[in-house]
């Protein structure tokens, strides 16, 4: 299949089944909502096909190129939970956001080559992407959580996506076990960091590295304080975007300033 046909199709099938949730949302029963599943996926294994290389080229972590791969990751990450716990609502979020970020490296970024990757780049990476992914859903259900006990405390459960989500208490719950997961990968993609940096200054990685351990004491104080204080609501909705705000600053904000601005490789 042509790239433009591929990604095309991707896009649509990202688009058509956040309209289904939405819809499913907003007038219950809503069209069929086996669809929507059925949808992501495709537009999920399209979009892997693009990214990993249908002409075995390799994976390419140019800008644009990465940020299509997160999205990939987030979309997939998003339909492996809903297998087992009812999460399809983000599909509003995370769809289009996934169609979107496809579209701008296939349509409008500048044309890059996957650099050859060794296995400790390679393992880095998949660590990395695994982690934002979780970390990312995350952060989209501590919106939601927020979103949810303001309704709470307005009594406007029945309206819009809050009704579409799990209750409260276990949205909270996903919440923080996609943090804990999360953050272990975190940590593995830190330590699997250390194989391949020889000079913190020369590979330009001062500030992804300190913004990145920064964060991961973000979110290791948010899970201490669950475990010892039970922390939960604003201080933990709180914690988690400014960790996952970080962490964005790590990787996609020095990768934006070196290969944008500086024309430098990331």
């Amino acid at each position: 299949m042509p790239t433009v046909l591929a990604s095309t199709s991707a896009i649509l099938a990202y688009v058509a089944a956040a309209v289904l949730i939405a819809f499913a949302i907003a007038r219950p029963p809503g069209p069929p909502r086996a669809l929507a599943p059925v949808l992501g996926w495709f537009a999920a294994l399209v979009h892997a096909a693009l990214l990993f290389g249908m002409h075995r080229r390799g994976v390419d972590l140019h800008f644009f190129a990465a940020l299509s791969l997160c999205g990939f990751g987030i979309a997939l990450t998003t339909l492996v939970v809903n297998l087992t716990r009812p999460v399809a609502g983000l599909g509003v979020i995370v769809f289009p956001l996934a169609a979107l970020l496809l579209a701008v490296d296939v349509f409008l970024a500048p044309a890059t080559t996957p650099l050859p990757l060794e296995w400790q780049i390679t393992l880095h990476a998949a660590f990395a992407l695994l982690a934002y992914s979780l970390l990312s859903i995350a952060a989209v259900l501590a919106i939601l959580l927020a979103l949810q006990e303001r309704a709470l405390r307005q009594r406007r459960l029945d309206t819009g996506l809050i009704r579409a989500l799990p209750p409260l208490t276990l949205t909270e719950a996903l919440m923080f076990r996609l943090i804990a997961a999360g953050f272990v990968l975190l940590t593995l993609t830190l330590l699997s960091g250390v194989l391949f940096v020889d000079d913190l200054f020369a590979q330009h990685l001062v500030h992804k590295t300190v913004l990145s351990i920064v964060s991961w004491i973000v979110f290791g104080i948010l899970l201490f304080g669950r475990w010892r204080w039970g922390w939960r609501g604003a201080r933990a909705v709180r914690l988690t975007l400014a960790g996952m705000l970080i962490l964005l600053l790590a990787f996609f904000g020095s990768k934006f300033v070196l290969e944008l601005l500086l024309a430098r490789k990331a």
